[in-house]
């Protein structure tokens, strides 16, 4: 297995803040999550958000995640001003539609800063609550050309659309693998692809590894975040808490379409308070323990001989064997 690289998001690391700065007040800072963040066994890269950390000279900032032994594996944007509550790149106002493109920007220049060619759009702000309250054709083609302008402004960068059924907004403007398919085909531009959230996945009803197929014949899988959920919410539980065979699945076809990128933990720790530093080592010691056991189904023939006539008493003993293996 060649050499991974492991990433997970920056704010997990405040979660139970007393435990690691007992005479704190308040929430930690950003530089203090980057210091904790630093003691996670295996852990070889962060994903900033922008522009909520970002704060002071970036040199400095790079510096102290260089210091504590990381990097950055990409920038993921955040538009959570309240102009942006009905809209991002779909707001109704052509001034607030070009704040959100130019922010977008920004973030991509910081990004260069750290060293990082990967942005992350998670369009949540982009969608409707409400029949009768948008144009849909009108939103659309707002979501592609900004979508497109943000590519053609950085074509050394890679461009990844992060889909997600809703939330905030009850619908999203990009709800499934399907709908960014669309959009990177219509935006039409080289840089672009699909990241897959598991948890996102699920709870758009649909099967994980067959979303990844789907991206690696229509586009490209730029990123991966790997949590667990129940398939209701976002939950962002450990990754192969909920779904082990799934998760292995999804880990499986990616191999075989030759994925590259990070395996990027986004996991809620937070949620309940659990030990950050324990919950991204056992999320990075979960997904290794999955990979190897990937390698071991890659040019099995036996799996093979079962696929091909979708034979699942045998697939399933085949997996069974390697997943429970004593």
């Amino acid at each position: 297995m060649s050499e991974l690289k492991f990433a997970t998001r920056l704010n997990s690391f405040a979660s139970g803040a007393w435990l690691y700065w007992p005479e704190l007040k308040g929430k930690p800072s950003v530089m203090q999550m980057i210091e904790r963040a630093g003691t996670v066994k295996g852990l070889t890269h962060l994903d900033l958000n922008y522009p909520q950390h970002i704060h002071g000279d970036l040199k400095i900032m790079r510096q102290k995640i260089e210091d504590v032994g990381l990097a950055v594996n990409g920038m993921q944007m955040r538009w959570d001003a309240p102009e942006f509550k009905i809209g991002a790149y779909t707001n109704p106002d052509p001034k607030i539609r070009r704040q959100a493109i130019e922010l977008t920007k920004r973030g991509i220049d910081a990004g260069r800063e750290f060293g990082s060619r990967l942005m992350t759009l998670w369009m949540g702000q982009d969608g409707f609550d409400y029949c009768f309250q948008v144009d849909y054709k009108k939103i659309w083609e707002d979501a592609i050309s900004a979508v497109r302008e943000v590519a053609e402004y950085a074509p050394d960068f890679d461009i990844s659309i992060e889909y997600k059924p809703n939330e905030p907004r009850a619908y999203s403007i990009f709800p499934n693998v399907t709908t960014c398919l669309l959009a990177v085909e219509e935006a039409g531009c080289p840089n672009l692809g699909i990241t897959l959230d598991f948890a996102h996945v699920l709870y758009a009803n649909e099967i994980p590894a067959y979303a990844a197929a789907m991206v690696a014949r229509r586009s490209r899988l730029l990123g991966l975040d790997l949590n667990d959920g129940w398939g209701k919410r976002d939950d962002g539980l450990m990754a192969g808490s909920v779904n082990p065979r799934a998760t292995l699945e999804f880990l499986w076809q990616m191999q075989r379409d030759g994925y590259q990128g990070a395996y990027y933990f986004d996991t809620f720790p937070d949620a309940s308070g659990l030990d950050p530093v324990r919950e991204a080592e056992t999320n990075i010691a979960t997904v290794t323990r999955l990979l190897k056991m990937s390698e071991k189904l890659n040019n099995n023939p036996e799996l093979m001989a079962a696929i091909s006539k979708q034979d699942a008493v045998s697939s399933q003993q085949i997996v069974n064997d390697i997943l429970f293996a004593q």
